[in-house]
């Protein structure tokens, strides 16, 4: 089933290598067939979880996220409503029979205020990113609350203020380091020049571990990876007033101008290897680059897909998928503290239209990324509908192909763990919540 396919690099592309520096030398660049060769979803279901009716462990809400631990357990993090409602972990066994369930919301240490994005270490520790306590909580493998680390608070310090700054610090995904005592984070690259009074934004986007050892989270930059330019433009289109405790002012010109992301910019996708490594894709290309623990490119795979150019006719399209869509509105924290609002207090605030950001010149190539346990590197391209899932392809960090799952034949797991182990969050018989576990075929685990 596996085959692989190493093309020669071309007279032009090995004369730019050959006067390209030392670290560039380094780099295997690997390219891959560009036929894909089909496997099917061969998949064995292990079990379910998530019913119409029945126990109040088995009745989902809105699943945010799922993850396995070396045992085989699966954590099913559950909310009742949106994103900051009332957030659940559930715990089951290798079996799908229900374990334990913990978390609850508060401003306490152990409470939830805010939680974004979660992490299962190996060993069964819990990690959850809370924005309202800019911090990382950590549960032990029982469920029993250890401490509190707090984020660091590098982002918006320039008149932002350092809570602020470890707040959005600690809204960025997170994935477990295989290794244990960290988590690897993907900064996208948000920032904005206060006031208008000048520029200052960051160059590139950083992939970092987090070592959660100590009372602060400890920062290595692992990967600097590409951003692509950006133009500050407020934040909001028409009206931004807004009245606060103690006066009244513009919130485009309080916050200054916002670089944020072009609409088709390609995102920083990244992955996990089982040593520690990185697999990442930072532009529009077909190019996944590996990364050793120390963040060194070693080698770059390549398939021959190009992307699309932006045309009229795609923003047209876009424009009409987007306005099919919920309303794009914000509504806007402010606290007399400084302290981010609880979430009933959200629906009180009033609310602003962000203002369109400019699109990017082309659709990039790759959708979603991720890796197994055993390391196989899993990737969808973009689908042939716009914003649509595409095939995804398997293969290993040395640039073995494995074969191509065509569209549709299915999703993107939303959690691999041991033994092949893969979990998927679906919407089961009336609209349902619920999560399927399945085991993969050893070839593409």
């Amino acid at each position: 089933m596996r085959t692989s396919r190493f093309v020669s690099v071309h007279l032009a592309l090995l004369v730019a290598v050959l006067a390209a520096p030392p670290a560039v030398l380094a780099q295997e660049i690997v390219e891959v067939t560009g036929r894909d060769q089909r496997i099917d979803p061969d998949f064995d279901e292990v079990h379910r979880i998530g019913v119409v009716e029945g126990e109040s462990w088995e009745l989902l809400g809105t699943v945010s996220h799922v993850a396995f631990d070396a045992q085989g357990n699966l954590y099913v993090f559950d909310r009742t409503g949106g994103m900051f409602s009332e957030l659940r972990i559930l715990v089951f066994d290798a079996t799908g029979a229900f374990v334990r369930e913990f978390g609850r919301s508060g401003q306490g240490p152990g409470e939830f205020h805010m939680p974004l994005n979660y992490a299962v270490l190996r060993d069964g520790t819990t990690i959850v990113s809370d924005m309202g306590h800019a911090a990382y909580q950590i549960f032990d493998p029982s469920g029993r609350f250890v401490r509190m680390v707090r984020s660091p608070a590098e982002a918006f310090e320039d008149g932002g203020g350092a809570f602020m700054g470890a707040s959005i610090r600690a809204s960025a995904p997170i994935q477990p380091d295989p290794r244990g005592g960290a988590v690897y984070a993907a900064w996208w690259g948000m920032s904005r020049s206060i006031g208008g009074a000048g520029a200052d934004h960051p160059i590139n986007r950083p992939i970092t571990r987090l070592d959660l050892g100590a009372e602060a989270v400890q920062v290595d930059t692992v990967v600097r990876a590409w951003l692509p330019p950006r133009e500050a433009r407020n934040l909001f289109e028409g009206p931004s007033n807004v009245t606060l405790e103690g006066g009244s002012g513009d919130l485009n010109q309080m916050l200054g101008g916002i670089a944020r992301p072009s609409t088709f910019e390609p995102e920083l996708l990244m992955g996990v290897l089982p040593n520690g490594g990185i697999v990442y894709s930072d532009s529009s290309a077909y190019a996944l680059k590996i990364a050793s623990p120390t963040g060194s490119v070693a080698r770059i795979l390549t398939r021959p897909f190009r992307p699309e150019p932006v045309t009229p006719r795609i923003e047209e399209r876009y424009r009409e998928l987007r306005g099919e869509r919920a309303q794009n509105a914000i509504s806007i924290p402010t606290g007399s503290s400084g302290a981010p609002p609880t979430a009933a207090s959200l629906s009180l605030l009033p609310s602003f239209t962000l203002a369109d950001p400019p699109f990017y010149q082309e659709i990039p190539v790759l959708r979603s990324l991720s890796t197994t346990w055993e390391g196989r590197i899993w990737v969808m391209r973009q689908g042939d509908e716009l914003m649509g899932d595409g095939p995804i392809d398997v293969m290993t960090a040395a640039g073995e192909y494995v074969g191509t799952y065509p569209s549709g034949a299915t999703a993107m797991p939303d959690a691999f763990g041991p033994d092949g182990l893969a979990a998927f969050i679906e919407l089961g018989e009336f609209d349902v919540s619920r999560v399927v576990v399945r085991r993969l075929p050893f070839e593409v685990r």
